[in-house]
């Protein structure tokens, strides 16, 4: 059975709180599972969380502050110990890629998973799979940092009454959906467009272009609001967003659900960020992560 859904693991900024780790999210697609930016404690709250190290197929690092990617070490240990079955494929800024090493081989411990590293050095694709495309984009923070997005490829949906009309049932529509056409009846006479599910996640940055091209359109939207609006210039100094820039990308890129995350110990009011996530104009679907959650993508259209 097809699950999508982003199992959050942490959700703290700069350093865990009493209630929350540092960040870290596995967003289960289908029978893949993509670990993004496993901060300190990421193994411990994966346990907790009931994911496993065979869950994962791919680590998606956005940026080397620690918050982000200390979790690493422990998480790419456990991934050996545990002796997971299938390669895994790890994506971070390339200019980090000491970082990366350091952390991979920071104790001793026997490898027995292959795990390919595939530094992000520029905007663009990359990978493919039959389910989704991982594209990656520049941030603008105090360190090179890379949001990602997920594409699924669009497909066709099958019209029972059109089929019926031309006759066309069984094997036959097989046929007509492998060829794109059947008995001088083309798919799209029978069939309508469905557009691919899209997910992105953008972690610490300022507003630049690479966020507005990660969150068009997308189904979910998994973003920093670091701060509340009116520590506007603290965002700024830091490279991070408001919550009411946050909201205010997924209304101007359509957003379907918006997932705010990464949140400054300084606020005790998680409800805060929900008031002014609205206030900013965000009328869609709207999540306000927790440690341990699961959301579910919307269904598709």
């Amino acid at each position: 059975m097809s699950v999508r859904e982003l199992v959050v693991l942490g959700t703290a900024s700069q350093v865990p709180t009493r209630h929350r780790n540092h960040n870290g999210y596995l967003l289960r697609w289908d029978g893949q599972g993509l670990l993004f930016d496993p901060g300190e404690g990421t193994q411990r709250q994966m346990l907790r969380a009931g994911v496993a190290a065979h869950d994962i197929n791919r680590i998606c690092v956005t940026h080397f502050h620690g918050d982000h990617s200390l979790g690493l070490a422990g998480v790419i240990q456990r991934i050996n110990l545990d002796r997971v079955p299938h390669p895994i494929t790890a994506h971070y800024p390339a200019s980090g890629e000491h970082f990366f090493d350091r952390l991979r081989y920071a104790t001793a411990y026997r490898e027995t998973v292959r795990l390919k590293q595939r530094p992000v050095a520029a905007d663009g694709e990359l990978d493919r799979s039959k389910s989704y495309a991982l594209e990656a984009r520049k941030l603008s923070h105090p360190v090179e940092s890379y949001g990602y997005r997920l594409v699924e490829p669009d497909a066709r949906r099958m019209l029972p009454d059109r089929l019926a009309a031309h006759g066309i049932a069984g094997p036959d529509i097989g046929r007509l959906q492998r060829t794109g056409e059947w008995n001088g009846v083309r798919l799209d006479e029978v069939s309508e467009l469905r557009p691919g599910q899209k997910f992105a996640f953008v972690m610490d940055t300022r507003l630049c272009e690479g966020v507005y091209a990660l969150a068009a359109g997308v189904d979910m939207l998994v973003i920093e609001s670091t701060f509340l609006d009116e520590d506007l210039q603290l965002a700024v100094d830091h490279g991070h967003l408001t919550v009411g820039q946050a909201a205010g990308v997924a209304v101007d890129a359509g957003v379907r659900h918006l997932v705010l995350t990464h949140f400054s110990q300084r606020y005790s009011d998680p409800g805060e960020f929900e008031r002014q996530a609205r206030a900013a104009g965000f009328a869609g679907e709207l999540t306000i992560a927790q440690d341990l959650m699961r959301v579910p993508l919307p269904k598709r259209n």
